[in-house]
């Protein structure tokens, strides 16, 4: 039997020893607006840019079961329609100037915009909802990869 390494160690080397996996999503309402969050200085990078959700995938569960556990975990939605958009590699350094690479399943999700709320305050200075025409700056250095990889199946989903 293998010895399972601590939670707080796993954490640490995803993405550096090993592939990270994290399954991002864009929370959209019938209007084709979508939700972004501000991220505060209690996060572990780029303070201040507005982003989409996600987290990394668990042990145990599909792409899309944890997509939708961490949407209710960080804004108490719950999905009206789920959609897979694709997968990207994401390359990055993190904070001490490690090389980090993860793959992202990302998910468009249908959500009823007054479920909505920031159920994580203290890692958030802000939120609104945006359209692809009008969006925030600065945004997270993997905005605008997902936008434009995911582009043609987001504007169908949505229908902006």
């Amino acid at each position: 039997m293998i010895d399972k390494l601590p939670p707080d160690i796993l954490r640490k080397h995803k993405g550096t020893s090993f592939v990270g996996i994290t399954t991002c999503f864009i929370m959209y309402t019938k209007n084709g607006e979508f939700f972004m969050a501000k991220r505060s200085n209690n996060t572990r990078d780029e303070h201040g840019r507005w982003e989409i959700q996600g987290g990394g995938l668990k042990f145990g569960q599909t792409a899309e079961e944890n997509a939708i556990r961490e949407m209710k975990e960080e804004s108490c939605a719950t999905p009206l329609k789920v959609d897979f958009l694709g997968y990207r590699d994401v390359f990055r350094e993190n904070k001490n100037g490690d090389k980090t690479h993860w793959l992202a399943l990302d998910f468009a999700i249908l959500v009823d915009k007054n479920e909505v709320k920031i159920n994580e305050p203290d890692m958030f200075d802000g939120s609104g909802w945006l359209t692809l025409s009008k969006q925030p700056t600065p945004v997270h250095s993997q905005h605008k990869v997902l936008i434009n990889k995911h582009l043609k199946k987001i504007k169908k989903i949505i229908k902006e």
